[in-house]
Parts: structure tokens; C-alpha cells; sequence
């Protein structure tokens, strides 16, 4: 009987951290660019669409770089996780407004994204 309650307590608490983390449901405006131009080059935007697309196009990891400098990784929200550039490639270099739960840990960001559009240009 002790042993049904205790798991019974741990099953609701997972359910329980499960619904915590879609409390972090946000909204990021930001540049769609390669990871690595976004750590290494110090950029407000990308150099270019062709460029952004070339480096996901290689491998690189694309990433929103929103206008304040944060850096967020999306990420899927399964595990194993499984790369987003695939829904980020049409945005390459663009700016876009995105809708996801967003994971946050020493300061560094990481999103699941909802939905994804462009913003148009200003």
C-alpha cells in the first residue's frame, strides 16, 4: 500500500513539472542566423540570407538572435532531439517573430518552437 502512494506521488508530481514548463510559453523577435556567426562575429543581424542559408545549408546550427544580443537554440521537444534547421531555413537571414516554451539555464536560452513568422521590414 505505502509503495502505491509513493508512486502515486511521483507520478503526479512529473505530470505536475510537465505542466509547469508550458508556463514558459514566450514570444522572441530576432534575426534567424548560423550559430557560429552568432557567438564568434558579434553581429546585430546577419551579414546576409545567402550567407545564413550556405552555413545551415553545412551544418551549422541556426539560431534567433534577438536585438539585445540573447542567443536562442531551438530545440526540439523530444529526446533524442532532432535539428530545427529544417524549420528555420526558409527564414534564414530574416527577421521573425516566434512563438514557443522557452528553457532557460545558467543564461542560456533554448526554445521549442510553436510557430514561427516573418516580420516584415522596417
Amino acid at each position: 500500500m505505502r509503495r502505491s502512494i509513493t508512486s502515486a506521488i511521483l507520478t503526479i508530481a512529473g505530470i505536475s513539472a510537465l505542466f509547469a514548463q508550458s508556463d514558459n510559453t514566450i514570444t522572441v523577435d530576432g534575426w534567424v542566423t548560423d550559430s557560429a556567426c552568432a557567438y564568434t562575429k558579434g553581429l546585430s543581424k546577419p551579414i546576409s540570407e545567402a550567407c545564413a542559408k550556405a552555413c545551415a545549408k553545412n551544418g551549422s546550427p541556426l539560431v534567433i538572435l534577438r536585438d539585445d544580443g540573447t542567443i536562442f537554440l531551438p530545440i526540439d521537444a523530444k529526446t533524442p532531439a532532432a535539428s530545427q534547421n529544417s524549420k528555420l531555413l526558409p527564414y534564414a537571414g530574416q527577421r521573425v517573430s516566434i512563438r514557443g516554451v522557452d528553457y532557460l539555464r545558467n543564461g542560456s536560452h533554448a526554445i521549442v518552437i510553436d510557430s514561427i513568422a516573418k516580420i516584415a521590414s522596417r
